[in-house]
């Protein structure tokens, strides 16, 4: 049986420290959904001048987790991007977390990254009447309280990784058979921590 791909694990302080960067984690994000694009097309997104976004894109490159994407440019002078692998990235605390510096960029890691999904789900619930009543009752926001061991919980979690991995593969596979009407990126943000009452 194939092994099932998973996210990269970085265990390399100066590539987490990358992501401290809100914009860089906003690039990375905007051409993870998009597939591909060109600096400028992206830097018309965060409302940043176009040379700012190609320097940023060339530091995650030099960190390969961009890679530029060939036979994209119709007259060879537009250089566009992709995300290095599809299956994203991931990080343990406990790989990176040893030193002070290495706390401090975790912390700033975590942080950006429930900023950047707090803002998305802010700008649905803002937009939520222009996407109609089919997407506003498929939406969802869930909550469980369980009682887990450390171990439950990451069985739960490679659960969830897998499952979100087969629907990532059916919309893959849908779009690449032509079906795109009625299609759009769905963000699914699931938080899964102890915490004591």
């Amino acid at each position: 049986m194939p092994e099932t791909p998973r996210p990269e694990r970085i265990t390399d302080l100066s590539r987490l420290k990358a992501f401290t960067n809100p914009l860089r984690m906003q690039l990375y994000r905007l051409l993870y959904a998009a597939g591909t694009a060109t600096a400028s097309q992206l830097a018309e997104q965060v409302d940043q001048a176009p040379s700012l976004v190609s320097y940023h894109l060339r530091k995650l490159a030099e960190l390969d987790f961009v890679v530029e994407a060939t036979g994209q440019s119709a007259d060879g002078r537009e250089r566009w991007w992709q995300v290095a692998s599809e299956e994203g990235w991931g990080f343990r605390e406990s790989d990176l977390a040893g030193t002070p510096e290495g706390a401090a960029a975790v912390g700033a890691v975590t942080r950006g990254l429930l900023d950047s999904r707090a803002a998305q789900f802010r700008t649905y619930l803002d937009q939520g009447a222009a996407w109609g009543r089919e997407w506003t009752d498929a939406a969802f926001t869930s909550e469980w309280l369980l009682d887990l061991t450390a171990a439950e919980l990451a069985e739960l979690n490679d659960e969830l990784q897998a499952l979100g991995r087969r629907w990532r593969e059916r919309g893959k596979a849908a779009k690449a058979a032509g079906d795109s009407e009625n299609r759009e990126h769905v963000s699914v943000h699931l938080y899964g921590f102890p915490f004591r009452p």
